[in-house]
């Protein structure tokens, strides 16, 4: 089994491939301290360093990862598949464009 997918808390909704992940594999989860948490199948090519989906998310749910939100996914994904800007969108820059508009109106 290949180590291939770390995570910064056990519940994360994803976590970071440690190495380039092709779609079908079947690979570990691992916490930072090393400890084994689960096997995921890919269900799409992840590239080195990029989010994977550690649970199927629904449209609009906010994804945690370190622990915390941060973003929320602007389609649905599936456990396995690959996460980042086609499929989530960050809530810091949510948060930006609503301090924006709220500063336009003053």
């Amino acid at each position: 089994m290949k180590k291939g997918i770390l995570i910064h808390e056990k519940n994360d909704d994803v976590g970071v491939a440690v190495l380039d992940l092709q779609t079908g594999e079947e690979v570990g989860v691992y916490t930072l301290e090393g400890e084994f948490v689960r096997l995921v199948r890919l269900h799409s090519d992840v590239p080195l360093g990029h989010k994977v989906a550690m649970r199927d998310l629904e449209t609009g749910r906010h994804v945690i990862e370190y622990g915390r939100e941060i973003g929320y996914a602007v389609s649905a994904i599936a456990e396995g598949e690959h996460v980042h800007v086609h499929n989530l969108k960050s809530l810091r820059w949510a948060a930006s464009k609503t301090k924006v508009l709220e500063n336009q109106e003053s």
